[in-house]
């Protein structure tokens, strides 16, 4: 183990009073042996035993982190080296490069491989996030998402499958991967309920992004009938998938994208955007129409009501425009008084 250089440990007696902490925490008789290991050579034990476990869209963005950032600048670094100074400088040289969003990334995967370590027992130190200085925050595009006029005019000029899809992601809300994962079975037509079962990513189904992902969602009486008129000229296949490609897998998103949705849009002269457009109008109209935050949170299958604001903060409805206007007539200077009592009059 490195106490130093000799630069900064002048004398033997110097080196010796940071060893003897070390020595008496060996000596102790609960001690056991730590192990040593780069972190290149511990990150391919990772990989190769943890993280592909998880699902496929992390596997994939774990393994950008480790080739792209964490092996290149950490590689040939001893674990118990990577001390908070070392985190710091890192994260200083991502953040020249890349957005404060994907060094946060990074070290989710870093600190998530360092967690392994120590349960493992080897010598390692801990990557704390909340003590580490991250880039200062971005601001905020204005997230780009379809008004309701928009959205029903995609629908409308959509051929299938892509037509029912728009529908479902606009008339519930569903991710992308959740509509391209969809099974007949998920969908409850009488009781009007979608049950979200999984997610599917590249062709490869997985499972949905969070806990409370996994929540039924409400269908409008006209989605019912779009399903019911799709499942009349649907082709049967042995897991029940309701969109197949030509190769008989789910579809890709990016596919969905680049031949169902940019086409459309491009002929009604409307700015590209992505699936994800959908969803956000889905909420847009629930606030649009006075759906409290708890109903949207629960259609929307947040886990937090805060994240449905917080995301959503850009929906300006008549609800609450008429607010605005109420408080204003309050406030405006110009306001009539009581003549008997001086106050403004409501």
């Amino acid at each position: 183990m490195v106490l130093g250089t000799v630069a900064e440990l002048k004398t033997k007696r110097i080196a010796q009073r940071l060893l003897d902490p070390i020595l008496a925490r060996i000596n102790s008789f609960d001690y056991r042996p730590s192990k040593f290991s780069t972190v290149g050579k511990f990150a391919d034990a990772w990989e190769s035993q943890v993280l592909t476990h998880q699902k496929p869209s992390s596997v994939k963005a774990a393994k950008s982190h480790l080739r792209t950032y964490i092996r290149k600048h950490l590689e040939k670094l001893l674990l118990h080296e990577l001390t908070p100074q070392i985190q710091q400088n890192f994260v200083t040289l991502l953040s020249q490069k890349v957005s404060r969003k994907t060094v946060l990334n990074v070290l989710g995967t870093l600190s998530s491989m360092m967690r392994t370590a120590k349960s493992w027992g080897y010598c390692t130190q801990a990557v704390t996030t909340s003590e580490l200085t991250l880039p200062a925050d971005e601001i905020r595009k204005q997230t780009r998402f379809f008004n309701g006029e928009e959205a029903r005019k995609i629908i409308t000029l959509a051929s299938e499958p892509y037509r029912t899809m728009f529908a479902v992601a606009a008339m519930t809300g569903l991710r992308v991967g959740e509509v391209v994962g969809l099974q007949k079975a998920d969908l409850d037509l009488d009781r009007r309920v979608i049950h979200v079962e999984r997610s599917a990513w590249y062709g490869r189904v997985q499972t949905v992004k969070s806990k409370a992902s996994r929540a039924p969602v409400a269908m409008a009486e006209a989605l019912v009938t779009m399903l019911k008129e799709y499942l009349a000229t649907w082709r049967p296949n042995p897991e029940g998938f309701l969109f197949l490609n030509r190769n008989g897998r789910p579809y890709a998103a990016n596919k969905v994208v680049e031949y169902g949705l940019w086409p459309v849009l491009d002929k009604l002269k409307i700015e590209r955007a992505g699936m994800h457009a959908f969803r956000h109008c889905h909420a847009s109209l629930l606030m649009e129409v006075g759906a409290n935050p708890t109903v949207t949170k629960t259609q929307m299958r947040h886990s937090d009501a805060r994240v449905t604001l917080g995301i959503y903060s850009h929906v300006i409805g008549d609800s609450q425009r008429d607010a605005v206007d109420k408080v204003g007539e309050i406030l405006r200077p110009s306001a009539p008084k009581s003549e008997k009592s001086g106050e403004w009059i409501q």
